[in-house]
């Protein structure tokens, strides 16, 4: 917040020629309620012993001091034993407008990131059936967050994990063969459990059969494995289809059959044993993730020559880091959890500082229909698939509604109350916010108004007024916290709050009906200014920003 930096810079100053340093536990924030003031501090109680001077009269020094250096300090009153609550002027606020026109689409950017380089890895869903909304969820909030640190000067790269090798890939090749064999049979018999059961395994037999009319005359592991790399080549065709469709774009598709191929697992593997870290028991090989606090050591190959999954992800971070990648973030579905420990021990394993590793949990979707929640299960077939969801409501309803709270909170999906053209649809909410101000532009053109003219900016003094302003300050704030704690969900609920803010000014302010050519030139800026925080905050999330609707 421009607020808060600024207010520090001038305290820091005071403290400075008071002789005294600055405590670290000194604090600035917003206070509980708005008659407090702007700001809320407690510098005057952490600085008491060193001034030697009691809590109460040294704040009311440094208030007096405060007001003295700045004109944008309207008041600052003490509280309490010492709390010190400063008020900011009109004008503070108020040339906070201009530099959001001046920044346009990239006000609320930053240099956090300086430029390192960042992987997020996301989806990555087994190519053995159509995505679902678990993860459609993880799909908006990997998208999300490359934009979100994008925004925040780090260079990005988003990653497809493809895991096109091991038992889950047999598994669907020998599903599509059982299938296709019953066709030709004419017998569909009940399924081993162990196979997949929806529809769609037997539409791709039906295609294949088609196809290669010969097939099921090819002997057994062949067949399986002509029935693997068709099964998989058409699924993941879908994958990526439905991921365009939702607005979401990898820059690289990642293999893990090339670990396996260009022998890099072999190496990783090599490089755990000659450092000690690996060793064989029983005929296996195992990692000893408990030198790196996990619960107990983990096989890395079987006793019978068979490598673990572990293995793989172990040599796939490493290539991360051998591409230079400085932080990477691990986007999982919440089964993982337990996963996380290990694979965060392989990362202390490959002389990696632990904090260069984020993993991002996705808990589930309750998706609801007429109140009722829909039964999902992948291996049954019983499923709502991301693509039936898209059709039903939209992309920019359901990455909205998915990064509507925080990730590894479940989350219930109403999809009749998301179809609603009301305010209670959090989607219409904020949208319909940035349509009104678009529609309030087009009718000051249609009465010969020019909607960016200068007004005069000190005629906002109104508390609506005020109070958009104050969020106007906020969002390059939220938007840098969003990106250094990995939260989407903050961008989303401050445009909740934006919108509200904007909603409640409509109703309480005339903007064209002014009736002052400056006051109304004046609010045209102003919600000019928060339609184009909404655009940027939108976009930040993948949903668009309509001029009408």
């Amino acid at each position: 917040m421009r607020a808060v930096h600024h207010l520090s810079s001038l305290l820091r100053g005071i403290v400075a020629d008071l002789g005294l340093s600055w405590p670290a536990r000194a604090t600035i924030e917003p206070p509980r309620e708005r008659r407090f003031g702007d700001l809320a501090l407690n510098l005057a109680l952490v600085l008491a012993k060193e001034a030697g001077r009691p809590p109460g009269p040294l704040a009311g020094d440094l208030g007096r001091r405060l007001r003295a250096a700045s004109p944008d300090i309207a008041s600052v009153e003490v509280a309490g034993p010492g709390f010190l609550n400063v008020t900011f002027a009109p004008a503070f606020w108020q040339a906070r407008i201009p530099l959001v026109e001046a920044a346009g689409d990239r006000y609320g950017a930053s240099s956090l990131g300086g430029g390192r380089k960042a992987q997020v890895e996301f989806v990555s869903a087994n190519p053995t059936g159509p995505l679902h909304v678990g993860h459609g969820r993880g799909a908006a909030v990997g998208d999300a967050l490359v934009r979100i640190l994008r925004f925040a000067g780090y260079e990005v790269c988003a990653e497809y994990y493809l895991n096109d090798a091991g038992k889950q890939m047999r598994t669907l090749g020998l599903s599509i063969w059982k299938r296709a064999r019953e066709l030709a049979a004419g017998d569909l018999s009940p399924f081993p459990e162990t196979c997949y059961q929806g529809s769609y395994i037997l539409d791709l037999a039906r295609a294949l059969l088609a196809l290669r009319p010969d097939l099921t005359d090819l002997p057994g592991e062949e067949g399986i494995k002509a029935c693997s790399a068709y099964g998989m080549e058409v699924i993941f065709d879908g994958i990526r289809r439905d991921l365009k469709d939702f607005r979401v774009f990898h820059d690289s598709w990642f293999s893990e059959k090339s670990l396996l191929d260009n022998g890099a697992v072999e190496k990783t593997l090599r490089a755990l044993k000659d450092a000690g870290l690996a060793y064989e028991q029983d005929g296996a090989l195992w990692f000893r993730t408990t030198e790196y606090g996990d619960d107990r050591d983990r096989v890395l190959r079987k006793s019978d020559g068979a490598l673990t999954y572990f293995a793989s992800d172990i040599a796939y971070h490493a290539d991360k880091y051998a591409r230079g990648f400085d932080l990477l973030l691990d986007v999982w579905g919440a089964d993982h959890h337990g996963y996380v420990p290990r694979v965060r021990a392989a990362v202390a394993a490959l002389g990696q500082p632990p904090e260069s590793l984020d993993v991002l949990l996705i808990q589930l979707v309750n998706l609801l229909r007429a109140g009722r929640q829909v039964a999902m299960s992948t291996r049954a077939g019983e499923f709502e698939t991301l693509a039936d969801v898209l059709r039903e409501v939209g992309a920019d309803a359901a990455r909205f509604i998915f990064l509507s709270r925080k990730s590894d909170s479940k989350l219930d999906f109403d999809l009749d109350l998301v179809r609603q053209r009301t305010l209670d649809n959090p989607v219409y909410y904020v949208q319909y916010a940035h349509a009104r101000i678009q529609a309030v532009r087009r009718r000051a053109r249609e009465r010969g108004l020019a909607p960016d003219a200068a007004g005069n900016l000190a005629l906002l003094t109104r508390e609506e007024e005020l109070e958009l302003l104050r969020l106007f300050d906020r969002f390059p704030q939220v938007a840098e916290d969003a990106a250094r704690g990995h939260a989407p969900h903050y961008i989303s609920q401050y445009l909740m709050e934006l919108a509200g803010c904007l909603h409640r000014y409509y109703a309480a302010c005339q903007i064209l009906g002014a009736g002052e050519a400056d006051l109304t030139a004046a609010r045209l800026r102003l919600t000019n200014a928060a339609g184009i925080i909404l655009r940027n905050g939108l976009n930040l999330l993948g949903v668009t920003a309509p001029d009408s609707m």
